[in-house]
């Protein structure tokens, strides 16, 4: 009996030692934590961004590498200087349906502002209700893109403003019938002349008003920019980890970096789905070139949860979801890296980037938590009246 009760205090003492020591082992950990987020907190906040961690960078990326921060100053080209009276006739041009074919379809109509500036759907109506083929791109802090379209077709606001409305399942209007058709309206004549010095119309001049109003669109600061410039306590624990996460472990900064959040180049992430319905060889239809087959433009993170859904197919509808699908690597199923078109055999080659990445769901939910932080409010904007 004796024996029975020294076996019972024994274990009993034992448990109770390997219990305490759990217990101070967890209070360590966390307190550990704290000190660290403590650390990372002051560090990010410091309004010097040469004091933060060290960015976990590819080989590959560091050519192309810039600091994610502020968006610096709108620059204009010197061949189209800004003007409000050019930004106020590019803004109405924007909003007029008369640049289409069927005068019902104007570029807000697939650019809505109070949608972020693109229109919340997988793929956009066009001309007599035909769909588009990719995701409408935002057109918030476009005046930092170096390329426009998915596929970086065009080099310029200028050039791109034009694409649109010649493209037949767009708006499908002949440019230079939608510039006579504007020349035909009497009260665009004084809009003009405010913005270029006489009441001449032209589409060139369509073209340079319209790539004006659409560089003033941009992003107000959002709670990130508020953050880094030292309003040390508005980020949580959870956004400041995924801020930190978002430049080392996850290695999103890899492409996505600079104020704008896109390092403005074209990957292919395995989304172009060869030899499928859904098949996508992105810049390859551009530049005629095998290696850029399914590579697509980097799009920018500012304003990322207000314009969904993402991808050039529109095809993700949680932020969640596509953090996981880059945790996984993005496998690219063996069926869909190969195709024939017009007679060339092509295949995809996924960037070296993409890779398992080991991500806990909370680390995931944590980057969810920081790219909310690069969002700002809708910010409503009166449409203006057309003339006639």
């Amino acid at each position: 009996m004796k024996n029975t009760l020294s076996w019972v205090l024994v274990l009993f003492l034992t448990v109770s030692l390997l219990n305490n020591c759990l217990s101070n082992k967890v209070q360590k950990d966390i307190e550990q934590k704290k000190s660290f987020i403590a650390k990372l907190r002051e560090l990010y906040a410091s309004g010097d961004s040469s004091k933060w961690p060290v960015p976990m960078l590819d080989e590959e990326a560091k050519p192309y590498f810039s600091e994610i921060g502020h968006l610096p100053d709108i620059q204009f080209p010197k061949d189209n200087e800004y003007s409000s009276e050019k930004e106020l006739l590019g803004k109405t041009l924007f909003y007029d349906p008369r640049l289409s074919g069927s005068n019902q379809i104007a570029c807000a109509s697939c650019h809505d502002p109070e949608l972020g500036w693109c229109d919340n759907r997988m793929v956009s109506f066009g001309h007599d209700r035909q769909l588009g083929t990719r995701n409408a791109m935002s057109i918030l802090n476009t005046a930092y893109a170096t390329s426009l379209f998915w596929d970086g077709r065009a080099s310029s606001l200028e050039e791109q403003s034009e694409m649109p409305i010649q493209d037949q399942k767009e708006m499908s209007e002949h440019i230079d019938i939608a510039a006579g058709k504007i020349a035909k309206i009497k009260g665009y004549e004084i809009l003009f002349e405010k913005a270029f010095g006489d009441k001449a119309i032209t589409k060139e001049r369509i073209a340079k008003a319209i790539a004006t109003f659409e560089r003033t669109i941009k992003s107000s600061p959002s709670k990130f920019d508020r953050f880094i410039d030292g309003e040390i306590n508005l980020f949580t624990d959870n956004e400041i980890m995924g801020l930190h996460l978002f430049r080392t472990k996850a290695q999103c900064i890899n492409c996505h970096n600079s104020g704008y959040f896109s390092n403005n180049r074209f990957e292919n992430i395995g989304t172009s789905l060869l030899s499928s319905e859904q098949e996508d060889l992105g810049r390859y239809l551009v530049t005629k070139k095998s290696e850029d087959v399914g590579k697509f433009r980097v799009p920018s993170l500012r304003e990322v949860v207000r314009t969904g859904p993402w991808m050039h197919n529109g095809s993700f509808t949680s932020l969640a979801d596509i953090i996981q699908i880059y945790n996984k690597g993005n496998p690219e199923p063996y069926k869909n890296r190969t195709t024939v078109h017009n007679g060339i055999e092509l295949t995809s080659q996924k960037s070296d980037m993409l890779r398992l990445l080991e991500l806990t769901d909370e680390e995931v939910m944590q980057l969810e938590a920081f790219l909310t932080t690069l969002s700002t409010r809708n910010q409503r904007i009166s449409p203006p009246i057309l003339p006639k």
